[in-house]
């Protein structure tokens, strides 16, 4: 069993970064929302308090019994957290008289402090409260302040927990690595053994004993989390794996034959099929993008459900879940309001009546690919674009028809390969063609054409919460254009989209 470092959540954006951050020091930790706390085994060697949107001055603000923690383990509480501690131990917490938000400089450090060991005097830190603590007990001990905030950090004495007003797990606290390392390491004790090698070796473990000789059943969409699943699976249990790649007609050009030999070339026991006009049959007259959702969901339902009745045994159903979707289903502000049915596949008939069994449940986006690297993915899907669940069916804005599939497969692989050739695929987290609902006058030789707008998109991102749009360089959007124009019939004009996330999101649908 590995030792764990708590996170107690109040709601704050920056949680799930919180324990990224830790992660990428091989120790591992879970998120809890702090209306569901579990019970804290000898495991546990040590808890954050996170940020929050609230104030701990409001009636409703969310709080928990610090005291059963206290004393026994070391807290760190990280801004919300670090008020919540000193408001209940008698300190002040006021409206900020400036706006504390962006940058911050520490210009005093105290000597000694087992948290800032190694930290520079002058180290850049991230604000974001709208209060301030501008007073602490006499046995809060600070340790550090900036030139606005006199309290950014302190210690209660005789005990290891400690508080700060500032953001270690951004990019822009510049010594924020090194706070974490000092908690987790130094002042928790824990040891750095969370590793991809060990999590493959301890889940194939794991599934061998939880599956036994029943069989499973997975659907493969050809992305990086059912593919890394299936890898685990076929590790632990071999041909007792079944696995389904259906073709919807809305994959990316050429995408469902090379991926299913990809699959087979891993040795994966994977059944293809060809349901294309199914889909389009579903699709029909249908412009819709949440009817599009449903439609493509309920498709998949019935093309899964038949297929996976061929198969003699089957007891399990595995799913690519990753550990974003489980905080999701427990967060602090309740279930996710709109349920991707497109590809998730929990919502089977009942009468299928199978266990679901999630290899992937406890890991990060980030975490999959190193995992996904430590089994020998194929790089061609490890280290590809994130691709919508409905497919091509979000990035073409009105009725899906196969001649509009056709425009929005050829824009996207020109742009897509000409990406790889200029060597620019991996600055960019995800890239696409957008078929816009328009028609575009244009001149083509002699002849007036009137013809259909293709959009290019390619933003910059961690993880998909927050997007910048790519700054792709001009001559190469040119060509990009110049290819599209000239070689998908249909298409006389390109736009390129320089929209960020917020407030745009990064598909149209």
């Amino acid at each position: 069993m590995h030792q764990v470092i708590q996170i107690i959540d109040f709601g704050s954006q920056y949680t799930q970064l919180i324990a990224r951050r830790i992660r990428e020091l091989n120790v591992y930790c879970e998120i809890h929302p702090f209306q569901h706390l579990p019970k804290m085994g000898t495991e546990v060697k040590g808890v954050i308090l996170s940020g929050s949107p609230s104030s701990v001055r409001d009636a409703t603000a969310p709080a928990i019994d610090l005291e059963k923690i206290r004393k026994k383990i070391p807290v760190l509480g990280v801004c919300y957290g670090a008020q919540l501690l000193a408001f209940q131990n008698g300190g002040e917490v006021l409206p900020s008289r400036i706006r504390e938000y962006g940058r911050a400089t520490l210009t005093e450090i105290t000597s000694g402090s087992s948290l800032f060991k190694n930290i520079r005097r002058d180290s850049t830190v991230w604000m974001s409260h709208g209060d301030t603590i501008s007073s602490v007990p006499a046995n809060f001990e600070t340790l550090a302040s900036t030139q606005d905030v006199k309290i950014a950090a302190y210690k209660i004495q005789n005990e290891a927990t400690y508080g700060i007003q500032f953001h270690p797990e951004v990019t822009h606290t510049s010594d924020g690595m090194i706070l974490l390392r000092n908690f987790v390491v130094d002042i928790c004790g824990c040891i750095q053994d969370w590793t991809p090698a060990s999590f493959v070796d301890e889940t194939v473990s794991a599934l061998r004993m939880q599956i036994g000789s029943a069989n499973v059943v997975l659907g493969l969409s050809g992305g990086v989390d059912s593919s890394v699943a299936g890898l685990l699976l076929h590790k632990a249990i071999g041909k007792q794996l079944h696995c389904i790649f259906v073709d919807n007609g809305l994959l990316r050009k050429n995408e469902f034959h090379t991926v299913l030999e990809s699959y087979r070339h891993m040795g994966l026991n994977v059944r293809g099929v060809d349901a294309q006009e199914r889909f389009y049959t579903a699709l029909k007259g249908i412009s819709d993008p949440e009817k599009k959702r449903k439609a493509i969901g309920r498709v998949f339902i019935e093309v899964f459900d038949e297929e996976s009745n061929r198969i003699k045994n089957v007891s399990w159903l595995a799913q690519g879940t990753i550990y974003p979707d489980v905080i999701e289903s427990v967060s602090v502000k309740g279930p996710s309001a709109t349920i991707k049915s497109h590809h998730n596949v929990g919502g089977l008939p009942e009468s299928m009546k199978l266990k679901i069994v999630e290899p992937l449940q406890t890991l990060f986006k980030d975490e999959v690919r190193n995992v996904g690297n430590q089994l020998g993915l194929d790089p061609e899907i490890l280290h590809r674009h994130p691709f919508p669940g409905p497919g091509l069916a979000i990035r073409i804005l009105g009725e899906i028809t196969p001649e509009a599939v056709r425009m929005v497969q050829e824009a996207d692989a020109l742009f897509i390969d000409a990406l790889k050739e200029s060597d620019l695929y991996h600055s960019v987290w995800q890239a696409g063609a957008i078929l816009l609902p328009v028609y575009s006058v244009g001149v083509m030789g002699d002849e007036r054409t009137y013809e259909n707008v293709i959009c290019l998109r390619a933003v910059t991102s961690r993880d998909g919460m927050t997007a910048d749009w790519s700054q792709l360089p001009y001559e190469f959007l040119g060509r990009v254009s110049n290819a599209i124009i000239n070689r998908v019939k249909g298409i006389n004009r390109v736009v390129y989209d320089i929209s960020s996330k917020p407030p745009a999101t990064i598909e149209w649908e």
